[in-house]
């Protein structure tokens, strides 16, 4: 009842946003359409005292992790509230990019945080469907519109295509984690290269900032009666019927490949 009370100060509450799961641009996933209402209600309902991320996170879509945290940046900026990142399982790569935006970043002894780099995988079958007796007719306007085809053998210029537009992705999320994290990184040479780092070692190399747990650390910034608003991605009921049941399986089985490139 405090909080409609005139005069009557209220205990502070901060907003807490799970970030759970692998970037994608689908429904079984996080990518900003999902989670704009969710972030802009954490911001703007009430008068948070911070809003905090619960990230579990192996990474995916450099877009989807770039809106995101361009997202969360813009609404802590405009309504000047701070944004703590409380990392479980793993922050990596597109995950780490989702840390990033907060201003302090707090891990589990046992947590994974970087992959600062990009990955592009995929599987060759050029033999496979002349095997079985079945004619590919593919016809394109454009000559680079069938390129990485996978029932073709690799060409090398594609392939240098590819890691040229691997390298730009990479110096986009090094100069962000840089504006980030400033002089907080260390001088480590692998710290850009994909390498991980748990728990303690991610202090040590400035990617995050303590070893800390959601509930301790906010209730030292802001008291023992701080209090959590949790706001979560929902997903429409009727989004689970039909095709979206397929949909969200092979999406399912992607996140799974993820999560298991760092033993999870």
């Amino acid at each position: 009842m405090k909080r409609f009370l005139p005069f009557v100060k209220s205990d502070p509450f901060v907003a807490v946003i799970r970030l759970q799961g692998a970037i994608a641009n689908s429904r079984a996933g996080l990518d900003n359409p999902s989670l704009a209402p969710v972030i802009e209600k954490a911001f703007s309902k009430g008068k948070p005292a911070a809003v905090a991320l619960e990230i579990n996170c192996p990474g995916g879509s450099p877009v989807q992790s770039s809106l995101i945290a361009s997202r969360i940046r813009r609404l802590a900026d405009e309504k000047k509230i701070p944004v703590f990142a409380f990392v479980e399982d793993v922050a990596a790569s597109g995950g780490y990019w989702l840390a990033c935006a907060a201003d302090e970043i707090f891990v589990d002894d046992c947590s994974i945080t970087g992959s600062i780099g990009v990955i592009s995988a995929g599987f060759g079958l050029p033999d496979a469907i002349g095997k079985i007796g079945v004619e590919r007719r593919v016809h394109t306007a454009g000559k680079s519109k069938s390129m990485m085809d996978p029932f073709k053998p690799e060409k090398p210029a594609d392939v240098k295509k590819l890691k040229g537009w691997l390298e730009d992705l990479h110096e986009t999320f090094i100069d962000y984690v840089k504006s980030r994290r400033g002089t907080k990184l260390s001088d480590n040479p692998d710290l850009f290269t994909g390498e991980v780092f748990i728990g303690q070692k991610g202090v040590d190399e400035g990617l995050v900032d303590g070893i800390g747990h959601l509930a301790p650390v906010m209730k030292d910034r802001f008291g023992d009666k701080v209090k959590f608003r949790r706001y979560d991605q929902k997903k429409p009921l009727l989004s689970r019927f039909g095709a979206q049941i397929v949909d969200d399986a092979v999406a399912g089985i992607e996140e799974r490949a993820a999560f298991a490139r760092f033993g999870l």
